[in-house]
């Protein structure tokens, strides 16, 4: 009775084939070009001196989105091997990454060192280098501060009315104190009276 002689190397050949493909099955890259014009943002990956991905699609956490720069890394996997089935599903740029983070901390942040710092005991902290802050379509904006609100600025430019469910004071009295002066000069007899000097 003859037995098969070739079965131990169709193992061999087997098992080296599924080695290679899960060899495939993801690649670290870099980041040439990104197009974000589309519904799927597309990037242009480099994984070695003799590969370069044209259009890669990257998959990123709904809710957030950001546009690689040049020479990000990134984190492609290859759909069961295949290297024409590619997805990007990290990125990441050492040269801006903010660095020093305690536990538990999170940051979102861009290349020119803006952020908005979530702190394990300093608060939140937006840093915006010098740039505008705007809030947009907003019909109403509701700070709720337990202590108080401090307005470190040169200049405050209000375009509407000012309305106050309290009295308003600065460093010499308050308001309602100046509305008791200017009632006390103003006493409707229609006579003119000299111009508070209080």
């Amino acid at each position: 009775m003859s037995h098969p002689t070739n079965q131990p190397r169709d193992d061999v050949g087997a098992f080296q084939r599924l080695w290679r493909r899960v060899q495939l099955m993801s690649s670290w890259g870099r980041v040439t070009f990104a197009d974000d014009s589309k519904t799927a943002q597309l990037l242009q990956v480099k994984l070695n001196d003799s590969e370069t991905r044209d259009a890669t699609p990257r998959i990123a956490e709904f809710g957030f989105t950001s546009m690689p720069p040049n020479g990000s890394d990134v984190l492609i996997v290859f759909m069961g091997g295949d290297r024409s089935k590619g997805v990007v599903v990290a990125t990441g740029h050492q040269a801006s990454r903010p660095a020093g983070l305690t536990s538990g901390e999170s940051m979102v942040y861009d290349l020119w060192g803006k952020s908005v710092y979530l702190t394990k005991d300093g608060g939140i902290v937006v840093e915006a280098k010098g740039t505008p802050v705007t809030v947009n379509n907003a019909t109403v904006v509701t700070i709720n501060a337990a202590e108080s609100i401090e307005m470190v600025t040169p200049l405050l430019h209000v375009t509407g009315d000012i309305l106050a469910d309290g009295d308003i004071s600065d460093s010499v009295r308050t308001m309602a104190a100046d509305r008791l002066i200017f009632n006390e000069h103003n006493n409707g007899s229609g006579t003119t009276t000299p111009t508070p000097q209080q």
